[in-house]
């Protein structure tokens, strides 16, 4: 009878255990833009004025200057100009993204379009679409929607790519701050636009279809958005109304195979005394907990879990096993295959009223709705490559003690069907106003109630057997591995699994925020003071999390034994891409979701108490009150300097915030504990800016920004996870109720070069000093009655979040617009934008015992951050046809860290990253046009592998490797006005 490990799983199926679907993230922008009727004379972020005023907003006619004035762009080219005259008149140092009309922002999604500003990084490409970003590689950009922070449910954030690309008008990143904006966002701040009534003449009507062509899941989705627009003069003044409304929906196919994770073996020779068999795993030995010193015991070896570096490599290394120096292998645990079915939808809608009933005020009322439903069925298949039965000798890499391949006999293994849904509602309502002091003065009003609900479940049903052998080269090939059974036919005979666990968990979190903001500002034309500007904001924050989790033990009946399509078997996994199986049977997802009280009633006979429908009760986990009062003053003024003009602004922001959080223990009958953290800050800025000619320009700006603890990061209560990997504890998180925001300064320095009207090179350096980064802290603790029984345990290794490190990010970004006006006619209006952006990134990594006491310390690169990344788009747009081709590429990075329970090093980084992406614009008519796009061309893939400072490799560190979705889209637009 084989062995089965104790369900020794790797760290990726762990992690399957607990996962939901992510909650979707955040965006924020800026709200009502006020100004005489027809024009916007400024943009207000979070009810306190941005520092850009005077940019063009309006593509069609994209800023042109000097004695090219009287040209008009349309178009790609337009899109492009109009982000350089964004950055060209605003304060801080600000790049755009610009729709080259209505409804046509040139990508899928918000994410894909930022991808190609300077600086900006995508951080994930599966799922069928870009998702998550960096700038100059930090991950916490505070996202606004019209100015306005917006989130998502009890999260502080809100997913770019939540936002319909249908509906936005304009995207800015902005990468300096001003006392007038928001001060969360270690990152900057990224500001999505939508459009307006005043922004049109008259009566307007778009809209576009287009068709999406997934090919790994061989889908075609739709994705269509409408937007009407009119405004009238009447008797009480300038009225207009405006809606727009987005739908896409997205089925995709992501598929991955990945090569587990490293644990030490014996030799086919073990030294006497051991008690050791031959290719046996060598389970590492309890250490006392008073003395810290190892248990001998035959067959457990003196090693730690989780080492930074991991065991060592060199060929004939040694560990104590029984008290016996033992030369080992280093060998996986694991190869497995994900294939995952999913499916998205995303309704979203804007509607605004504006009034001027005069030309000194406007008045903006607008409401804006993001929705997304998910469902995903992800097809897992597991194999354990850690039995010693009949050993056969394996291959090592050179000088090394890492197994490349082996056969392993007698495996345990287990596919999983898991099915995940995700509910996300979010609603944001708004009034601002805004009135002209005379000529000179401005005050700016803005009210904002927004909620948020999300609600995720997951129900997981496993299959388990025994497989005769199981033969593993753990990098075939570009770091993708290869595994082959004795039988691979049998992994879709449903007769030869048995109805293992089930695990069946929600989640639902909600959270609300009422804002109030007031600014005001006066101006004069000349003199030193050129405007001086204050305002207030005030934000209560309201946000609580609800769970319940349960699970079952082995049903133990035949696969084939449950009801009519209770199965599920794919075919074609990995397109060819691997020499992996394709195709294996396992519980249905689906037919789980549809029938979840049938299966558990199933389960009962094992496991008496489950629950069913019916019986559920969700318990709380945290309720939140934060309120926050934020006040700033800021002065612009201006001398001259050889006879050119000096700009200057200086200003300070001092918030307070106060954070009343009650947190629920889950584990303990709800036990409640209340904490109050707070904290208040004075944040100074300046910005400085010499126009040395009239096309060439010096800036440079200091500023200081916060990121504020995540809402969970705070709850000092467990999640706990059993020890499903033999190791002699289990693991879990805990939040730490005194974590203090983390406090960045930021310095930038700029030269920008404007070549002509479509045409720049800018140069900027840039240092981020950052205190308080938070690291997580990892220590051993006794937790009893926790009513863990998958992996039942009372000792945990439990990880918390600590104010522990700081660091510092630097670096230089250089962009170049260049669009020649030599070239013969047919080549009129061929361009390039690209840009590179070179990182350096270091911070303290404190080490800690098992015991939470401090050892050591070791220095890091930032998570997330690529040394280098660049960007090429080559655009073209003369007469009906626009075009554009962009290249865009990252060096490799550090991703995260694993979980401290193998023996490799602890550092997972990512492989470098690229996407080659088209789109094609054809105008059959001034106001009709077809669209071609494409993204994703090369069908590059995202893949991973094991390295800490000087260990660690693509090579023989390898881990997963996950295929990009290559997709192509036809659609239609069009437009009247």
């Amino acid at each position: 009878m084989a062995q089965k490990s104790t369900i020794l799983t790797s760290v990726s199926t762990a992690a399957l255990l607990v996962s939901f679907p992510a909650f979707a993230q955040q965006t924020t922008e800026q709200p009502g833009q006020a100004g005489t009727p027809g024009t916007q004379s400024g943009t207000t972020t979070g009810g306190t004025t941005s520092s850009v005023s005077g940019a063009p907003d309006a593509p069609g006619s994209a800023g042109q200057t000097g004695e090219d004035s009287d040209v008009v762009v349309t178009g790609v080219r337009a899109s492009i100009v109009g982000a350089l005259n964004r950055r060209r008149e605003s304060t801080q140092i600000v790049d755009s993204v610009v729709a080259e009309d209505v409804g046509k922002l040139p990508d899928n999604n918000v994410v894909e379009a930022l991808q190609r500003i300077t600086g900006v990084q995508v951080t994930d490409r599966g799922n069928g679409e870009a998702a998550g970003i960096q700038i100059r590689g930090l991950p916490d950009a505070l996202t606004t929607l019209n100015g306005r922070n917006i989130f998502t449910a009890a999260g502080q954030t809100f997913a770019l790519q939540d936002i319909s690309a249908n509906l936005v008008k304009r995207v800015d990143v902005f990468k300096t701050r001003a006392a007038d904006q928001i001060e969360t966002g270690l990152a900057g701040q990224v500001d999505v636009v939508t459009r307006r009534p005043f922004d049109f003449k008259g009566f307007a009507i778009s809209g576009l279809a287009r068709g999406i062509y997934d090919q790994e899941a061989d889908k075609i989705n739709p994705n269509g958005a409408m937007l009407i627009s009119n405004r009238w003069t009447t008797g009480i003044g300038d009225v207009g109304v405006l809606l727009n409304a987005s739908y896409t929906r997205a089925k995709y196919r992501t598929m991955s195979t990945t090569a587990g994770a490293f644990v030490p073996f014996a030799t086919l020779s073990p030294a006497t005394g051991t008690g050791l068999d031959r290719f046996q795993r060598i389970f590492p030995a309890a250490r006392d907990p008073i003395t810290g010193q190892f248990a001998r015991a035959p067959g457990l070896g003196e090693w730690d879990v989780g080492l930074d570096r991991g065991l060592p490599t060199a060929a004939g290394s040694t560990l104590l096993v029984n008290g016996v120096a033992t030369p080992y292998y280093l060998s996986r645990d694991a190869a497995f295959s994900s294939d995952l079915y999913g499916k998205r939808e995303r309704p979203s809608a804007n509607i605004a009223v504006q009034w001027a009933p005069n030309a000194s005020s406007v008045y903006t009322a607008e409401a804006f709705y993001a929705g997304f439903r998910g469902t995903t069925f992800n097809s897992l298949q597991f194999s354990f490559v850690d039995f010693w039965a009949n050993p056969q000798e394996p291959t090592l890499y050179e000088g090394t003690n890492i197994v490349k391949s082996r056969v392993a006999n007698q495996v345990y293994g287990f596919n999983s069907g898991d099915f995940s849904t995700n509910k996300t509602d979010s609603f944001v309502y708004a009034l601002n106003g805004k009135w002209d002091l005379g000529d000179r003065g401005a005050i700016v009003a803005d009210a904002a109630y927004q909620t948020s609900t999300n609600k995720t479940s997951f129900i997981a049903a496993r299959t388990e057997r025994v497989a005769p052998s199981i033969n593993v080269d753990f990098n075939a090939g570009g770091g993708v591995p290869s595994y082959h059974f004795d039988d691979d036919a049998a992994l879709a005979d449903p007769s030869v699994w048995n109805v293992a666990q089930l695990y069946d968990n929600a989640n639902r979190n909600k959270g609300s925020a009422i804002s109030l903001t007031l600014d005001g500002n006066y101006t004069w034309d000349d003199g030193f003071l050129r405007q001086i500007k204050g305002g207030f904001r005030f934000d209560d924050r309201k946000a609580s999390s609800f769970v319940r989790s349960q699970d079952a033990g082995i049903l133990g009946v035949p696969l084939s034994s449950l009801p009519e399509g209770a199965t599920f078997t794919n075919s074609d996994f990995f397109k060819g891409r691997a020499d992996v199986p394709t195709s294996w049977v396992l519980a249905n997802g689906y037919w789980l979701n549809r029938n979840a009280d049938l299966v558990r009633g199933l389960y009962q006979r094992v496991t008496p108490t489950l629950q069913t429908s019916d019986q559920f009760s969700l318990v709380r986990t945290f309720d939140v009150d934060e309120i926050t009062l934020a006040a700033y003053l800021q002065a612009d003024a201006q001398v001259s300097i050889l006879g050119r003009p000096l700009k200057l602004q200086a200003g300070f922001r001092y918030v307070t915030v106060d954070t009343d959080a009650n947190f629920f223990d889950r584990y303990n009958n709800s036990a409640r504990t209340s904490s109050s953290p707070g904290s208040q800050r004075l944040l100074p800025s300046a910005t400085v800016r010499y126009d040395i000619t009239d096309n060439l320009r010096v800036r440079a700006n200091y500023g200081e920004t916060l990121r504020r603890p995540a809402f969970g990061d705070i709850n000092p209560n467990f999640a706990l996870v059993g020890d499903l990997t033999n190791v002699g504890y289990g693991s879990g998180t805990a939040g730490t109720a005194t974590l203090r925001p983390t406090h960045s300064k930021n310095y930038d320095v700029a030269v920008e070069w404007y070549l002509g009207r479509d045409s720049a090179i800018t140069v900027t350096g840039f240092r981020r000093e950052i205190d308080g980064l938070v690291v997580p802290v990892t220590r051993l603790e006794f937790i009893p009655n926790n009513g863990i029984v998958a992996g039942a345990t009372n000792d945990f290794a439990i990880t918390r979040p600590l104010n522990a490190s700081d660091g510092v990010l630097k670096g230089v970004e250089i962009g170049l617009t260049y669009f020649p006006h030599y070239l013969p006619n047919f080549l009129e209006g061929l361009g390039f934008q690209g840009s590179v952006t070179v990182l350096d990134s270091s911070q303290n990594i404190p080490r800690y015992d098992n015991a939470g006491n401090l050892i050591g310390e070791d220095r890091s690169d930032f998570f997330g951050v690529s040394n280098l990344s660049y960007n090429a788009t080559l655009a073209y747009d003369n007469g009906p046809i626009g075009a554009r081709l962009s290249y865009v590429y990252r060096k490799a990075f550090a991703a995260r860290n694993e979980a401290r329970l193998f023996a490799n090093p602890i550092g997972v980084w990512r492989r470098p990253e690229r996407s080659l992406d088209l789109q094609i614009t054809a105008k059959l008519t001034d106001q009709v046009g077809l669209t071609f796009d494409a993204v994703n061309l090369t069908r590059s893939k995202q893949q991973e592998y094991y390295r800490f400072a000087d260990v660690g490799n693509a090579e023989q560190f390898n881990l997963g490797t996950l295929l990009i979705p290559r997709t192509f889209a036809v659609g239609v637009r069009f437009s009247f006005d």
